[in-house]
């Protein structure tokens, strides 16, 4: 029987972990596979360290180290063929694995990643900004670049070719650690014939807009370790405009010229329409399109605020988790 080894990095995630846990174990039994669970702990101070070794799961506690550390540390203790990284607060479906696993000999695929959803009651803006990245359903399957480590699958000897996870990002360790692993020669696959859940969506808009603002920290240091390729470099631009264009129609506007005013806040809003444009495209959703443009208009500002802090040194403090 193939064994897999499962790692879930984890801090303050007893609300979720019971859950995680289950949904993983049932995976692992659905395809026949034996099943190892490791959680990573960030120094948490709820119950979820005792209950995760009440599922079994062996349980490092490393409190202080970076997200990318958390994952390292897991796998060098791992002994599946398999290796499998899934976030504490996300619930992957049953067929998880089963699918995974009749994919992966059919197809020429190194590393897999189901796309990822919200649960039912999560607010609007939780549940649009994660359906932006859903393709529609008749897109099962589709060879991407890098794929988000919420749940990523592969054999051992990939994540050993590339070194493991980057321990100096604070964020975007996750695209650094696939594009590295495409760069190596592995084929990334994102599959949508069935979804994983996120239940730590954001339940309020500071929480929304302070993810987002600590995500975007990462931008500097991958361009610094990948090089100024415009994949990487065109969203920080982008950003940067936004608030450049900002400052001029506040400039227009207090040397009496609103409609100079207006016209830079529609040019601010058009980089943000585009987006929400192209991600809803075959979603076919003008709700779902209008909700997104907002949503996009706020990250390019809070993504060009935390590109200029990155420059500083700044460090947006949260503590490392799934």
């Amino acid at each position: 029987m193939s064994r897999i080894s499962i790692v879930i990095p984890m801090y303050n995630e007893s609300r979720h972990i019971a859950r995680t846990l289950l949904a993983a174990q049932r995976a692992a039994i659905a395809a026949g596979l034996e099943c190892e669970l490791i959680v990573v702990d960030n120094g948490s101070d709820d119950q979820g360290p005792q209950i995760a070794r009440q599922f079994g799961a062996q349980v490092l506690v490393l409190p202080g180290v970076l997200i990318g550390a958390l994952r390292n540390r897991g796998a060098a203790i791992a002994t599946g063929d398999w290796l499998a990284f899934i976030d504490a607060d996300v619930e992957m479906p049953e067929d998880w694995l089963t699918l995974l696993l009749k994919i992966e000999p059919a197809v020429q695929v190194d590393v897999l990643g189901l796309d990822l959803h919200t649960p039912a009651e999560a607010p609007w803006y939780a549940n649009a900004w994660q359906r932006r990245t859903l393709r529609p359903n008749n897109e099962t399957v589709q060879t991407v670049r890098w794929l988000p480590s919420s749940n990523l699958l592969m054999r051992r000897p990939w994540f050993d070719k590339v070194g493991g996870f980057n321990e100096t990002l604070r964020t975007g360790e996750d695209k650094d650690f696939t594009m590295r692993l495409s760069h190596a020669g592995a084929r990334l696959l994102s599959v949508n014939q069935t979804v994983a859940l996120h239940w730590g969506y954001e339940g309020s808009w500071r929480e929304w807009m302070g993810k987002e603002f600590w995500r975007q920290g990462s931008h500097l240091q991958l361009l610094r370790r990948h090089g100024l390729s415009m994949r990487l470099l065109r969203f920080p631009l982008v950003s940067l405009a936004a608030w450049m264009l900002d400052f001029l129609a506040i400039s227009a506007l207090l040397d009496g010229f609103p409609h100079h005013a207006a016209l830079m806040v529609f040019l601010t809003s058009l980089p943000a329409l585009a987006l929400s444009m192209r991600q809803t495209f075959k979603h076919r959703d003008l709700l779902l399109t209008l909700q997104l443009w907002g949503l996009h208009w706020l990250r390019l500002h809070l993504a060009g605020a935390a590109f200029v802090l990155s420059f500083c040194h700044w460090k947006a403090r949260r503590p490392a988790r799934g």
